[in-house]
């Protein structure tokens, strides 16, 4: 019987801290993103803002698992060091609890925006009352045995969901009920041998699981997209196999995106080898070639480009 509680060590939980993480119960945790803090003071939104509506000053940036993952990929911003493979050997948290955690935090960091000079009340207001919880950051939220419970209860208090996965858990997918609003499948390479160099797995059978998910992709009744975090010279390769397996798993959206040299990155990566928009752009061309694949939209800051069959009417119906 299990008894301990899913927790995260001291040392690493003061490490977070340092960091604006705010640890929601025993193992969850949230973060407010640049773009919240830009858009409260009319600088900017996020490129999901752009591509499909989420108003960024509302977005919940948060995990059910925040040192769980069975990847240390190397475009990785957050330390894999500390790094646990389970979550099954020990308690966790109600996501009654959790989202009730996530929320009393996410008001503490934006704290005193409402007496900034470029924060509109009303926006603030919102803010205050987060609309989407993108599920994404740091571990692989799939690995809380809970996940799906947690979706429905982000459902009951009106939020939409936007969970993004490493696509190592196919059997959770597959049961999963109710589907997020959004479901993110990073195709971190698009051979084994390139993802092994990337994704650096700690479970030997990874690359067949994610070929399982891509197979499973299309039974899923949800909006869908597939990611591409691209680091030149390790996974920014093959870009006709990347559209082989977008195409195959029949995704709405593909995002090809340069990854960005920021928190633990830059000690695995330099940022001359940052790609830029250009490059990222130029990826996308090769990706579309000859197909019936375009680029429906882009953000340059980001270096991001989405790709699609069509540019379908409810892309932005958030």
């Amino acid at each position: 019987m299990i008894e301990e509680h899913c927790t995260i060590p001291e040392k690493v939980k003061q490490k977070l801290e340092k960091q604006q993480y705010r640890i929601a119960g025993s193992h969850s945790a949230v973060k407010t993103c640049t773009w919240l803090k830009h858009s409260l003071k009319g600088e900017g939104v996020c490129y999901k803002s752009k591509f499909y509506g989420i108003d960024s000053h509302r977005c919940l940036q948060c995990t059910p698992a925040t040192i769980w993952c069975n990847l240390k990929c190397i475009f990785c911003w957050r330390s894999a060091s500390w790094y646990n493979k389970k979550m099954m050997d020990c308690k966790v948290d109600d996501p009654e609890h959790i989202v009730d955690e996530m929320i009393y935090y996410q008001r503490k960091l934006i704290a005193g925006y409402n007496k900034h000079s470029k924060v509109p009340e009303s926006m603030y207001e919102e803010a205050f009352n987060p609309k989407h919880a993108a599920i994404s950051l740091s571990g692989e939220p799939t690995f809380y045995p809970r996940i799906g419970e947690l979706i429905e209860e982000f459902h009951s208090r009106g939020m939409t969901t936007f969970l993004v996965t490493n696509g190592t858990t196919p059997e959770v997918l597959e049961k999963l009920d109710p589907l997020p609003t959004q479901l993110y499948v990073t195709m971190i390479a698009p051979t084994q041998e390139l993802f092994d160099k990337t994704a650096r797995p700690s479970d030997k059978n990874a690359w067949n699981k994610i070929m399982d998910t891509v197979d499973l992709l299309p039974s899923l009744n949800t909006r869908k997209v597939m990611r591409l975090t691209l680091v030149p010279g390790y996974n920014m390769d093959e870009p006709l196999l990347y559209k082989d397996l977008f195409l195959k798993s029949e995704a709405h959206y593909l995002e090809p995106k340069g990854f960005m040299s920021v928190g633990d990155a830059r000690q695995r990566l330099s940022y001359e080898i940052m790609p830029r928009f250009e490059k990222i752009k130029s990826f996308s061309d090769q990706i579309i070639e000859d197909s019936e694949l375009r680029i429906i939209d882009y953000k340059e800051d980001s270096a991001v480009t989405l790709i699609a069959k069509e540019d379908y009417s409810n892309r932005k119906f958030l």
